[in-house]
C-alpha cells in the first residue's frame, strides 16, 4: 500500500519520539520543501543531498536560523573540465532516471535540457565541484554564504587518491594542522 513519504517520516519521527530519542540527537535527509520543514519541527535539522548553494540558500530560509543545515557537495580534483564532467556525469547518472532527484534539479531551474541523459555541462557544473583546491574551496563557501553551519564534501576519486585527495582540500577548507 502507497503512502506518502512525508505521512511514513512523519510515522518515523513519532517511532523515534516514542523510544525517547531526543530531537536535538537526529538529522533529516531533506531536500524537497515539505521535507525539509519537517527537518526543522520534528529533528535537529537538515542534510541535503546532492544540492547547489542555491538550494541552501532556499533551505536556510525554509527551517530558520537556527535549525541545523549540513548540505553535501560532490568535488572533483581536476583542472580539466572535460575529466571532471565525466566522473561528474557518471556519479549523477543515477539521479538523472529518479522522477524526484530530477524533480529537485527542475525545482533549482534546471530545463529538460538540462536534466536530459547524460545531462549539461551546466547541471554536472552545479553539483560538482572541479578545479583547482582554490576554486573548489571557494565553491563550497558558498553554501556556508548561503546559511549552510556544515559542509559535507563527498571527493569522487578512487579509493586509492582518496586521502591525498582530502590532504590537498585541507589548506584551502582551512583543515590544516596548526
Amino acid at each position: 500500500m502507497y503512502r506518502k513519504p512525508i505521512d511514513a517520516l512523519n510515522d518515523y519521527f513519532d517511532k523515534l519520539d516514542e523510544h525517547g530519542v531526543p530531537k536535538s540527537r537526529r538529522v533529516l535527509a531533506a531536500v524537497g520543501p515539505q521535507v525539509l520543514k519537517l527537518s526543522a519541527r520534528r529533528s535537529a535539522g537538515a542534510h541535503p543531498y546532492l544540492t547547489t548553494p542555491e538550494h541552501t540558500a532556499q533551505a536556510r530560509e525554509s527551517i530558520g536560523p537556527d535549525a541545523f543545515l549540513a548540505p553535501e557537495h560532490k568535488v572533483v580534483l581536476s583542472t580539466d573540465a572535460d575529466e571532471a564532467r565525466a566522473v561528474g556525469r557518471k556519479t549523477l547518472e543515477l539521479y538523472l532516471s529518479l522522477t524526484n532527484a530530477l524533480n529537485n534539479f527542475k525545482r533549482l531551474g534546471f530545463t529538460d535540457e538540462d536534466v536530459a541523459k547524460p545531462g549539461s555541462d551546466r547541471l554536472v557544473d552545479a553539483f560538482v565541484a572541479h578545479g583547482t583546491v582554490d576554486a573548489i574551496a571557494a565553491r563550497l563557501k558558498q553554501h556556508l554564504d548561503a546559511g549552510a553551519d556544515h559542509v559535507p564534501v563527498q571527493v569522487l576519486t578512487s579509493p586509492e587518491k582518496l586521502v591525498s585527495a582530502l590532504a590537498e582540500l585541507a589548506g584551502p577548507l582551512g583543515l590544516q594542522r596548526e
